[in-house]
């Protein structure tokens, strides 16, 4: 990628970012949380691990490993990512509307917590895991190189750990709801997964 469109994608990212953390701010009380030393090594170290490879500020020695490119260079297949990307994030931000108060960026329950299948979750359980994967999938497709799928992939993984232990927790909350919520809606990919 060259300068200006690193500066547009990370100019993307960062807007999603800001957005994420001021949307936080009147989440409703949580109830049950996950414990923090589990929580960082599932979630929140392979996440900065992916942002790592994203970024690329890893040593020299590993370039030869994470620089080769799985798809060739094409001014389509850039465009292709960013569209991507920024679909992915704007799915990923109305999923976080709709969840609304009851949003967290960890595992748990909050006090009154709802149970919400309006909007992106009347087409899959995890829509902002789905948004952020297309998004990394997007920012990969734009490096072109092994080490976006690479972050893709532990994204990916974490994100699996992540939303099987949410779902546990959400089918103790709400029972049979959650279970027929299951089995009418798949949890990432429409129709698919």
């Amino acid at each position: 990628m060259d300068f200006s469109l690193d500066l547009v994608t990370e100019s993307i990212w960062l807007v999603w970012l800001l957005y994420w953390w001021w949307s936080a701010r009147d989440a409703k009380r949580p109830v049950r949380v996950e414990q923090p030393l589990a929580r960082f090594f599932k979630y929140s170290l392979p996440l900065m691990v992916a942002v790592l490879l994203l970024v690329r500020p890893f040593p020299s020695w590993l370039d030869g490993m994470f620089d080769q490119r799985f798809i060739p260079f094409s001014p389509w297949v850039v465009r292709a990512g960013l569209a991507l990307t920024c679909a992915g994030l704007l799915f990923a931000c109305w999923a976080r509307h709709v969840l609304g108060r009851n949003w967290s960026a960890v595992v748990q329950l909050k006090q009154d917590h709802e149970l919400i299948e309006a909007g992106p979750y009347g087409y899959v359980r995890h829509p902002i895991y789905t948004g952020l994967l297309l998004a990394f999938l997007g920012t990969g497709m734009m490096i072109g190189e092994w080490r976006g799928l690479l972050a893709l992939a532990i994204v990916a993984v974490s994100f699996w750990r992540k939303l099987r232990l949410e779902e546990r927790w959400l089918g103790d909350q709400f029972g049979a709801a959650y279970v027929d919520y299951m089995q009418r809606v798949k949890a990432l990919v429409p129709g698919v997964l």
